[in-house]
């Protein structure tokens, strides 16, 4: 399976890419931000940002793109800006039929160190020791990016979509997945609609 993960964001959008295989093996295969010009209008920044996102779902084709859902901050145009270019990603990966899953920053630090406070730079040296990396992702959007998809890659939910993966969880996490998919099924998340 082909996760695209997005670290949303108007000046810096991130976007990594992996390849989650048999027993959670997981394989880096791209990482990259998009970037747009603080000095142009917000429409022209996140026009950028679509295209950007597009060029990327069109070259890599993931099975699902995974966002890093948008968080309360004291910055108000920061929080609209980052919700902006989340939104962005979603309708790119709806005009293909990909799924999307939002994830929180807590979950996805909490997926790869299995701390959910962890700082950055243990996110980081994280992501490169799981992707085999030789040298930290950069920069930070970067890094995030990546460890948002890999979060996906390991949560029990994620893993009902890969099959492969299904049968080494727990009883209690599987019926936590279907209990997940069942319930976006039921609002009509999935691919062709």
């Amino acid at each position: 399976m082909i996760i695209l993960g997005v670290d949303p964001g108007l000046t810096r959008c991130g976007v990594g890419v992996i390849e989650a295989g048999a027993y959670r093996r997981l394989s880096f295969i791209h990482v990259d931000v998009v970037r747009s010009d603080p000095h142009e209008s917000q429409d022209l920044r996140l026009l950028k940002i679509y295209n950007g996102l597009c060029a990327k779902i069109d070259e890599f084709a993931p099975d699902t793109v995974s966002i890093e859902r948008v968080f309360a901050q004291e910055n108000r145009n920061t929080v609209l800006g980052t919700a902006q270019a989340a939104g962005m990603a979603m309708l790119a990966a709806a005009q293909r039929n990909i799924p999307v899953a939002l994830h929180t920053p807590t979950e996805s630090k909490m997926a790869i160190t299995g701390n959910g406070k962890a700082e950055k730079i243990q996110v980081e040296r994280m992501v490169a020791r799981i992707l085999s990396l030789n040298t930290l992702p950069k920069p930070a959007d970067a890094a995030d990016a990546l460890a948002i998809a890999i979060c996906h890659a390991l949560r029990p939910q994620g893993a009902l979509e890969g099959g492969e993966r299904e049968q080494h969880l727990t009883a209690a996490q599987r019926q936590w997945a279907q209990a997940s998919q069942h319930a976006a099924h039921g609002r009509g998340v999935r691919r062709g609609m």
